[in-house]
């Protein structure tokens, strides 16, 4: 893949990351988007099928985003997750791949009998 971005910016109040590629394609992934889908080990597992599924993630929060290298960014979550690296390739086919990767989700949690929402 030689998609670089060009920019982001983290929308706060919407909660969303907006990335755009040297292609001139432009992404919004919600924050609960990228912690459902954090290519982190304890979230993606250390194989296929050993995918976590994340609940409650609906409010979660960034608080930052620091870039790794020229190749990726780390997001800190306000949920206290924070690893994991989103390289360029990856946000990218989440990006295209949205529509898809959110319902597979939401299927995944309604399976699960689970909610997207943070139980107390």
């Amino acid at each position: 893949m030689s998609e670089q971005p060009t920019e982001i910016k983290l929308h706060q109040q919407s909660r969303l990351l907006e990335i755009t590629f040297s292609d001139d394609v432009c992404y919004q992934l919600s924050y609960e988007f990228l912690r459902v889908y954090s290519p982190s080990a304890d979230v993606s597992g250390h194989g296929p099928g050993q995918e976590v599924l994340q609940v409650g993630k609906k409010d979660v929060g960034v608080r930052e985003v620091s870039p790794v290298g020229s190749y990726a960014v780390q997001i800190d979550f306000d949920d206290g997750h924070d690893t994991g690296l989103y390289t360029w390739e990856y946000l990218y086919k989440l990006g295209k791949n949205q529509a898809a990767l959110w319902q597979d989700y939401l299927d995944r949690l309604a399976a699960a009998g689970a909610s997207r929402e943070l139980r107390s």
